[in-house]
């Protein structure tokens, strides 16, 4: 990583900073979860306060624009109205109402599936199937004018590797155009202010002071250490939907929920399960490799024993240094061991390292499985031959079956309106998520619209989809989503293995 000694000795990059890759997976620093988020903060933290502010840009917030708007973005602060520039530090977007595409709404426990369409044409316009609630009594507050409601996203986009998670920031962007475009909240549009927790847990801090006053609530946040926001947060009662909590003290906030639910200590037993019912011979003969800094190091050993109490058996479980660069030892050892099925926690180049490791000494487990973090563009292309046959672990649709989600189709559509050309990724879909969810909730309380009203409203949420965009993720309660399926890289693509429906299997608490 550039500039980082996680010791005594320089770190060499693990992570580029190349704006046109998804956003690496962080997972929880307490505990193993059910997402591929070890990725991250496992480098990251092992830096921590060693990170130089003076690498990082000052925080910022700016506003992101809608249709009739110049798609937001920048970090100049200029404010956008329909069409007029001026400057202030935020963007408003009025004007417009439309349809708004039907499908399946999951929330409160339930889910109902309808088609259609819900006409955006005036005070109560609703989204998808959600019965938009009386809009009598509604009351302007924090971040509530006659004409707007400003919501607020602090993801990491400046720091020791910029765009870190820009893909959540744009996810959002594109939810607020396609709003915008399509309907309103008792008469309000929606404005976006951006700001840069800069992979710095004090910029998330002052970002989220700044919020309590700038914004109504905060939509589809991600930042590596988001522990520095969360009491801030809590002591202006601001909700905060994010993209996913990375630190106990994010999961702890009572204001604070994730669309993508993960709870530490919790790890989904659909892997240990499919590998089982599979390869049998494999479960009984596997390997976790980690990297050993930060969540990492914990989150591999917690793992490697959810799923042995699952039924498999780990013959290797191993660390490997952030400095390391010669794997093949690593190999060996598996090779010796009978090793049938290998898993690592780390990010995409060292994934491709011990793919291209395992190829050179001619190491074919049966299986070779990585968490979302590896589902990028860089890994199938980086890794080329060496990559043939990894299999990941999912909990939403791949973009490589977006023609039957029409969900996901709206989020890939607007995001190439708000930024062409712009990959989308793991982190962006459970961002539009985000935005997916505050806007229904909103609809539906109406004119009893409040920051307490909406954080009772959504503490109840279970089972949420985002109209079948992921697997049901459990919101309110704040309990890892259990719900899982596989895909396989076969001739430089990834195609479904298993079947497309989840396995869900619950969960296995450990540590």
């Amino acid at each position: 990583m550039p500039q980082l000694r996680p010791g005594p000795r320089r770190a060499r990059p693990v992570l580029q900073p190349r704006r046109d890759r998804p956003a690496r997976s962080p997972r929880r620093t307490t505990a193993a979860t059910a997402v591929g988020v070890g990725a991250l903060v496992l480098v990251l933290a092992a830096c921590g306060s060693q990170l130089d502010p003076a690498t990082v840009a000052r925080v910022n917030g700016t506003t992101a624009g809608a249709p009739g708007a110049a798609a937001a973005g920048g970090t100049d602060g200029t404010t956008t109205t329909g069409g007029g520039t001026t400057t202030g530090g935020g963007t408003t977007t009025s004007g417009g109402t439309g349809t708004t595409s039907g499908g399946t709404t999951s929330s409160g426990g339930g889910s109902t599936t309808g088609g259609g369409s819900t006409q955006g044409t005036g005070a109560n316009a609703a989204t998808g199937q959600t019965k938009a609630g009386s809009c009598d009594g509604f009351k302007n507050g924090p971040g509530i004018t006659d004409k707007t409601i400003t919501i607020g996203n602090s993801s990491d986009i400046s720091g020791p590797v910029p765009g870190l998670f820009e893909q959540s920031q744009e996810a959002v962007k594109a939810y607020v155009a396609y709003f915008n475009a399509t309907s309103d909240i008792c008469g309000r549009k929606l404005a976006l202010k951006a700001y840069d927790s800069r992979t710095d847990a004090s910029a998330d801090q002052q970002n989220y002071t700044s919020a309590c006053d700038q914004t109504f609530a905060m939509v589809g946040s991600m930042s590596a250490f988001d522990s520095g926001g969360a009491s801030a947060a809590q002591s202006c009662g601001l909700p905060d939907l994010r993209t996913a909590a990375v630190t106990a003290d994010r999961d702890n906030c009572t204001t604070c929920f994730g669309a993508q639910s993960t709870v530490a200590h919790e790890f989904e037993n659909a892997v240990p399960d499919y590998v089982k019912k599979n390869y049998p011979d494999a479960a009984a003969h596997a390997a976790m490799l980690y990297i050993n800094a930060g969540a990492a190091a914990e989150n591999g050993k917690l793992q490697a024993e959810a799923m042995g109490k699952r039924g498999m058996h780990f013959d290797y479980v191993q660390g490997i240094d952030i400095s390391e660069f010669n794997y093949a030892p690593y190999v060996q050892q598996m090779k010796d061991k009978g090793v049938k099925y290998v898993q690592m926690i780390a990010s995409t180049d060292q994934f491709v390292r011990l793919a291209q490791a395992m190829q050179q000494q001619g190491f074919k487990p049966d299986v070779f499985m990585l968490d979302p973090t590896a589902y990028t563009r860089a890994y199938v292309e980086n890794g080329g031959d060496a990559a043939e046959g990894t299999t990941l672990f999912v909990n939403f649709t791949p973009f490589e079956e977006a023609s039957s989600n029409k969900e996901e189709e709206l989020y890939l559509s607007w995001l190439q309106q708000v930024k062409p050309g712009a990959e989308p990724g793991f982190f962006g879909l459970f961002a539009w998520s985000s935005a997916r969810l505050f806007v229904e909730r909103a609809t539906a309380l109406g004119g009893k619209l409040s920051r307490a009203s909406l954080i009772s409203d959504i503490s109840k949420v279970d089972n949420w989809t985002a109209n079948g965009l992921h697997s049901p993720q459990h919101v309110g309660p704040k309990h890892t989503g259990d719900c899982w399926r596989f895909i396989k890289l076969q001739h430089g693509k990834w195609v479904p293995v298993g079947g497309t429906k989840y396995l869900c299997d619950g969960v296995t608490t450990v540590g």
